[in-house]
C-alpha cells in the first residue's frame, strides 16, 4: 500500500484545532475551528473522495481518539467519511494505547517502523493517515511516506501547533499536483525526493549585486 498522509493546515503552517476548539486536548487554544467556514462544496467533495479511496487508516493516538469519539460513534450512511473509517481497517502507532475501542483496530506497538513498513508492503491502494502531526513528522524521518497532501486554508492563525516545527530534518518534495477551491483553500500533493539542493552564494565586492 502506498502511505499517504493527508493535513489541513493555515498559511502559517498551523495544524491544531482545526475543526473546532476542544477543551480537552487543546485546553488553552481558543482559535480553534479556523478551517471549517472555509470549505465549500468542491473541496468537501474532495476529501471525501479521498477517504473513499482508503483500504486502511493509520493514526496517531491522540487523532485516534479524537476521531473515535466522533466518526466512530456514527451509524452506516452518515456520509462518506465516516462510512469509510467505520468499514476499513484502522492501525494507531502507539507504544501506550493498550485498549481499542474503535472495531477493526490493530495497535502498532515495538518496532513501529518494522510494522508500518510490513503494511506499505501488502497489497492494496492507500494506507491512509489523517492529523496525526506527531506521527507524520516520524514517519517523514524514517522515509516511510510516499505522498503528501495539504489543505491550505486561507489564513493566518497566528498561535499553535504547526505540521512542522521550527527546527527539524530537510526534505525536498515534487509537487504532484494542485488545485484551488472557490473560498481559497489550495491543495497541493508532493511526494519526498530525498534531500534539497541548496544555492552557492558567490563572493562578490559589490553588495548591490548580492541584493
Amino acid at each position: 500500500m502506498k502511505l499517504t498522509t493527508t493535513t489541513q493546515v493555515s498559511v502559517d503552517g498551523v495544524m491544531q484545532g482545526n475543526g473546532g476548539r476542544h477543551p480537552v486536548l487543546d485546553p488553552g487554544f481558543e482559535r480553534g475551528g479556523w478551517a471549517r467556514p472555509l470549505f465549500d462544496n468542491e473541496s468537501m467533495t474532495l476529501v471525501d473522495e479521498i477517504y473513499q479511496r482508503a483500504d486502511a487508516f493509520l493514526f496517531g493516538r491522540r487523532t485516534y481518539e479524537l476521531f473515535a469519539g466522533y466518526w466512530g460513534a456514527m451509524g452506516p450512511g452518515s456520509g462518506p467519511i465516516a462510512d469509510s473509517m467505520n468499514t476499513r481497517p484502522k492501525y494507531v502507532a502507539s507504544n501506550t494505547l493498550t485498549e481499542a475501542r474503535w472495531a477493526d483496530t490493530t495497535v502498532l506497538s515495538g518496532d513501529l517502523a518494522a510494522a508500518i513498513g510490513e503494511l506499505r508492503a501488502k497489497p492494496g491502494g492507500e494506507l491512509q493517515v489523517h492529523g496525526s502531526g506527531a506521527l507524520i513528522r516520524w514517519l517523514l524521518e524514517n522515509d516511510l511516506v510516499d505522498e503528501i497532501t495539504l489543505l491550505v486554508c486561507p489564513v493566518i492563525v497566528g498561535e499553535g501547533t504547526r505540521l512542522f516545527p521550527a527546527t527539524g530534518p530537510d526534505l525536498a518534495l515534487d509537487l504532484v499536483e494542485s488545485r484551488a477551491f472557490p473560498k481559497g483553500i489550495t491543495t497541493q500533493v508532493y511526494r519526498p525526493a530525498g534531500r534539497p539542493q541548496y544555492a552557492t552564494v558567490v563572493a562578490t565586492r559589490n553588495p548591490e549585486e548580492m541584493s
